[in-house]
């Protein structure tokens, strides 16, 4: 489920364009490029991280009487990769990508999207700061969060199944990507999901959170043979 919003203007006090620009750089654009030294994937690394945290705390601070389970469930909800692709979308960063050639039909694509938010995101951490960042951010998350709420889209297979795993074995489930198959632009991923040293499940999906939640929905299936 993603939640549409509305227009916000671009990062206010950037400093660094150079920076901003190395956001917006798809690997497959530096592979066409010699000239170009970086891509954006560590940005988007250091952006995963930075957007889990900002969502939490605020999450934490909106709903002060919301329970743990759920404040996991909406967060994962507001940073899967559908809706940070509809928050990409909504601050325009879709015509700024920098993609390869081969990559221009799929500009629209999720996983796209979606990393050049997580990679615009953790520039902006490194130019001007989590407050900043948090700033920016909060007026994406209000509208989402409470419409996720309203309509009780905050449920995944995979936050089920780390309440089962919590709750029956007292372990958090553990996700590895098995492999990776396809062009850049039409992959096909592999996710194994275990709880503990057992394999609860495998899933593919065209992006990694697609597929741990295809392996989460397997490990569910599982979960529900054990407690019969």
């Amino acid at each position: 489920m993603t939640v549409p919003i509305s227009p916000l203007p671009q990062l206010p006090g950037f400093h660094d364009p150079s920076l901003l620009q190395r956001a917006l750089t798809h690997r497959s654009y530096v592979n066409e490029h010699p000239e170009v030294l970086e891509d954006n994937e560590r940005l988007e690394f250091l952006g995963d991280a930075v957007l889990d945290f900002v969502t939490g705390a605020f999450l934490y601070h909106r709903y002060p009487e919301m329970a743990e389970g759920r404040l996991t469930r909406l967060r994962s909800a507001l940073v899967r990769t559908e809706q940070l692709a509809v928050f990409s979308q909504a601050v325009g960063l879709g015509p700024l990508m920098r993609l390869g050639r081969g990559e221009e039909a799929g500009r629209a694509r999720p996983t796209l999207l979606c990393a050049a938010f997580e990679a615009v995101i953790g520039a902006y951490f490194l130019d001007a700061g989590v407050e900043a960042v948090r700033a920016y951010v909060e007026p994406l998350f209000k509208p989402a969060a409470e419409q996720i709420l309203r309509t009780d889209k905050d449920t995944d297979a995979k936050s089920l199944l780390q309440e089962w795993a919590q709750a029956k074995r007292g372990q958090t489930p553990r996700y590895s990507t098995l492999a990776a198959t396809g062009p850049d632009h039409e992959k096909t991923f592999t996710v194994e999901v275990r709880i503990g040293e057992e394999v609860f499940g495998v899933g593919a999906g065209p992006n990694k959170q697609a597929a741990a939640q295809a392996a989460a929905q397997a490990g569910l299936q599982k979960a529900e043979g054990l407690d019969e």
